[in-house]
């Protein structure tokens, strides 16, 4: 069985203290394939570390996080940019990420995200990336922008999925959108497997958002790729497949998304 983790921030500090016995429960685990979203310049040397420690199972993404755009976000969105345009990197980036808009923390940075936001598309389309996208308490104002900028050559990922029924039929008319499924799926009182129930697996992915949110039986906990086996076998629950079955198909899904 080889799972894929796509949206997990191993590089983070809170893996200092282990991170080589981390990695190696993730494979143990069946966790082969683990995709890595960037924050902001302040982690790039770390995920890029990570990467080349880990060739073939760890893939790097670069973009802006909606909560790291403040005062200082045109020094930023350059860094990122210039990390994206390079003709030579240490290793390839496969994806403009994590990008989006986050209302739960800070709502007066509105303006400020959606205009990175639509920028940081425009790269990934110009590169032909995918993009993930971050929409916290923010699914009018996403696809708001989406709409206004789709087309064949937009497409990616709606990470950490936690809308309603009516947000994974808006994400799946644009019919080149995934959803990342995670810990929350197995949260009893979220819902959030009433609306996965509905959807194709052909627009889903398995994520963890490692260190955050942690699935049942470890939630409160860090949360870390090994993990992934619980939302594996939550969705196969839900969808009448084996874990081995949601293993493959959401590893193909993300083979398509990504390229890799």
């Amino acid at each position: 069985m080889v799972l894929t983790d796509t949206h997990a921030h191993l590089y983070s500090s809170k893996f200092d203290i282990d991170r080589p016995d981390m990695m190696e429960r993730a494979f143990r685990s069946g966790v082969e394939r683990i995709f890595l979203p960037n924050i902001d310049s302040g982690n790039i040397a770390a995920m890029l570390d990570l990467c080349q420690a880990y060739p073939g199972k760890c893939f790097p993404m670069m973009g802006l996080h909606p909560c790291s755009v403040r005062n200082n976000v045109e020094d930023e969105l350059a860094i990122a940019e210039d990390w994206l345009f390079r003709k030579e990197t240490p290793v390839p980036f496969v994806a403009v990420g994590e990008i989006g808009i986050d209302l739960y923390w800070d709502k007066s940075t509105l303006d400020l995200q959606r205009q990175a936001f639509e920028r940081q598309i425009n790269w990934a389309k110009k590169l032909n990336l995918p993009v993930v996208i971050h929409a916290r308490d923010a699914f009018d104002e996403i696809f708001e922008v989406t709409d206004r900028l789709h087309d064949d050559n937009l497409r990616g990922i709606f990470h950490c999925f936690t809308g309603t029924a009516e947000h994974a039929r808006k994400i799946m008319s644009y019919r080149s959108f995934l959803m990342g499924i995670g810990g929350v799926v197995t949260f009893k009182k979220a819902g959030l497997d009433l609306v996965v129930a509905d959807i194709p697996m052909e627009y889903l992915v398995l994520e963890t958002d490692a260190p955050y949110l942690a699935p049942s039986p470890h939630r409160g906990k860090r949360n870390e790729s090994g993990y992934l086996t619980h939302v594996a076998h939550k969705l196969a629950k839900i969808k009448g497949l084996s874990p081995e079955e949601v293993a493959t198909l959401t590893t193909e899904n993300s083979k398509r998304m990504f390229g890799v």
